[in-house]
């Protein structure tokens, strides 16, 4: 069966690659939403990916924005295509990769939304910086309202608002 799913990438272990797990945190028992967590493998998102058919995605990513920045892109049938190397992740192969090849597999869900948390640090055995736990805060909230917007609504399409 196809499922509605937050999909949350990212080391809990490595600073602040941990962001999408923090959101997964907050959101736990706040959404009706089946929570996947995955560090970051490709063939863990595409599996995960395979089996929804609505999804947020949440990582960390490394652009040049200020630490803690929230950003949002529609990834969905008509949403944007982004670039491997447009810094909007934090790891170096695993989601650009996944998102690609579930395109092309047929496999990707027709809503699909991306929230990125600008990291400032990812070193192995790092905390989450308050930066990123503040973007990870900001991320849940907006990601809450928008599954309540799609609750309220009559057969709108899942967080399509952005």
């Amino acid at each position: 069966m196809r499922r509605r799913i937050l999909l949350c990438v990212g080391n809990p272990d490595r600073g602040d690659d941990g962001a999408g797990p923090r959101v997964g945190a907050l959101l736990r028992e706040a959404a009706a939403l089946d929570i996947v967590e995955c560090r970051g493998d490709a063939s863990a998102i595409l599996a995960a990916l395979e089996e929804a058919a609505e999804a947020v995605i949440v990582d960390a990513a490394i652009s040049g924005a200020p630490a803690g920045t929230v950003r949002r892109f529609d990834l969905g049938d008509e949403g944007e295509l982004l670039p491997i190397d447009s810094g909007w992740s934090s790891h170096g192969f695993g989601l650009a990769e996944a998102i690609g090849l579930a395109r092309a597999l047929g496999a990707f869900p027709p809503v699909c939304v991306l929230f990125t948390i600008e990291g400032e640090g990812f070193a192995p055995g790092a905390p989450l910086s308050a930066a990123a736990q503040a973007g990870a805060s900001a991320a849940a909230a907006r990601i809450l309202a928008e599954f309540a917007a799609k609750e309220r609504s009559d057969g709108a399409s899942f967080f399509t608002a952005g």
